[in-house]
């Protein structure tokens, strides 16, 4: 991955991290030549699997660079992809609303993309941002308005909205929100789910986590540990339960201050079910809010089960502490979706992505059938 530079399909990775989505990216056939991270552990990660990566804080980073090392000038780029991190500023030169993307790493990206010209671009990112304000007043706007204002400023079609792995074939429900760009006015859109809940055929049915882990159930590698008190009420809780599920007398001792607080608080001593998509993986399995507990036996997911649900490859080898592992999987895009925002845009560069047709309408088809009858 990354040696030989295709340019019809060559690919530059902002915010690559563990590389999820590049990898689905190659799946699809394209080629990523140059990935950039600021955390060294992910750009060991990208390294030590063969891929070219860049250390570099990308508000430092001058888009030239990235350009030289991928040998490409501006426009030839396919595609520019990455999740820059939306965590809000409030002062930017001048004091902006504490959502305002226009005061983080999002107009770094914004700027790459100005100056690299590719042909298309993918942005991905925490669901919340569709619904995020710029300020607490109303009347500020939307993180949305400010985002899709600024790639209209740059002359690119978009089409965005919220997709959900477990959809396109991942082992996982994870939504997210997806920006693709077209610098050409091509008619790009989200793509289409290829999995489905209820399905005739086996094959388009929802992954389960049985079917992505249970092989490794007694095998599981490197994994975190809960604290004895937290085991104490988790062996109480029968797979697919959480803290619900725990004898009523235990409930609030088990559950702390959090006990009396709102919310559903599902996470909350969360023994997962074989029988179904894993929840949403975070950063690390063992916070107490955030359990994931596996099906059967007294541990969290290990890191190696971490990878098979985001669809790594068993050979990828991951760098760093067994935490930041669990890290850099927890943040990825799952391959298999990354793999469907590949072929969207491969499909749509080579013309086939729609059939042409005429649509005949039933009422037509009746007359026609008695002109038929009378003719005959």
């Amino acid at each position: 991955m990354g040696k030989a530079c295709d340019k019809q399909r060559s690919v530059i990775s902002f915010f690559s991290g563990a590389m999820g989505l590049d990898l689905g990216l190659l799946h699809a056939g394209l080629n990523v030549v140059i990935g950039q991270d600021i955390e060294s552990d992910c750009v060991e990660t990208a390294r030590a699997n063969g891929q070219e990566c860049i250390k570099a804080d990308i508000r430092e980073l001058d888009a030239s660079d990235m350009l030289a090392a991928a040998k490409l000038n501006p426009e030839e780029a396919f595609l520019v992809c990455g999740g820059p991190p939306c965590q809000p500023f409030s002062t930017a030169g001048k004091r902006l609303g504490i959502n305002d993307p226009r005061g983080s790493l999002f107009m770094d990206y914004v700027r790459m993309i100005a100056e690299i010209r590719p042909r298309f671009f993918i942005m991905e990112n925490v669901k919340g941002l569709m619904s995020s304000r710029l300020t607490p007043d109303k009347d500020k706007g939307t993180v949305l308005k400010v985002v899709l204002r600024e790639f209209k400023k740059l002359g690119y079609k978009t089409v965005h909205g919220i997709v959900d792995a477990v959809d396109y074939g991942v082992p996982q429900f994870r939504e997210r929100f997806v920006l693709i760009g077209s610098r050409d006015a091509e008619d790009i859109f989200l793509p289409l789910p290829t999995h489905f809940q209820q399905h005739q055929d086996f094959d388009n049915r929802w992954l389960t986590l049985r079917q992505a882990i249970a092989d490794l159930e007694n095998n599981p590698g490197p994994c975190e540990t809960f604290s004895p008190e937290r085991l104490r009420f988790l062996r109480m809780v029968p797979e697919g339960g959480n803290w619900r599920d725990l004898p009523t007398r235990l409930q609030e001792e088990a559950m702390g201050g959090a006990y009396h607080s709102g919310g559903g608080k599902v996470g909350f001593y969360r023994r997962l079910s074989y029988a179904q998509p894993a929840p949403t993986l975070v950063t690390s399995p063992v916070q107490k809010a955030s359990m994931l507990c596996h099906p059967t036996q007294d541990r969290p997911l290990s890191v190696k089960e971490y990878a098979r649900i985001q669809q790594f490859p068993d050979s990828w080898i991951f760098t760093g502490t067994t935490s930041s592992q669990y890290r850099q999987i927890g943040n990825a895009v799952p391959v298999a979706l990354g793999e469907a925002l590949g072929k969207m845009l491969v499909a749509v560069a080579e013309g086939r992505a729609k059939v042409e047709t005429k649509r005949v309408r039933a009422a037509r088809l009746t007359r026609t059938a008695r002109t038929l009858q009378r003719c005959s």
